[in-house]
């Protein structure tokens, strides 16, 4: 196990605990903290291939971004 593996397993669970239960409940708060769990996956690939953490990255913060905006748009009542 390289040090990347662990420290990005150990961002993956603070970054989901971090966005579960944000201390201010507002939805900018946990949008950044989503980066946080991202990061982490981004470590945990990069232990493997770098091309894979590449495009796993990208995927995920585009993913996560795209649904957590559409989100907040839906609650904010704005279309």
């Amino acid at each position: 196990m390289t040090p990347e593996f662990i420290i990005g397993l150990g961002l993956i669970l603070l970054g989901t605990v971090s966005v579960a239960w944000a201390s201010p409940k507002d939805y900018l708060t946990r949008l950044i903290n989503l980066e946080i769990p991202a990061f982490g996956l981004l470590l945990v690939m990069l232990s493997f291939d770098e091309m894979l953490a590449l495009l796993t990255f990208i995927a995920v913060s585009t993913v996560s971004t795209f649904i957590f905006v559409r989100v907040i748009g839906k609650r904010e009542g704005v279309n």
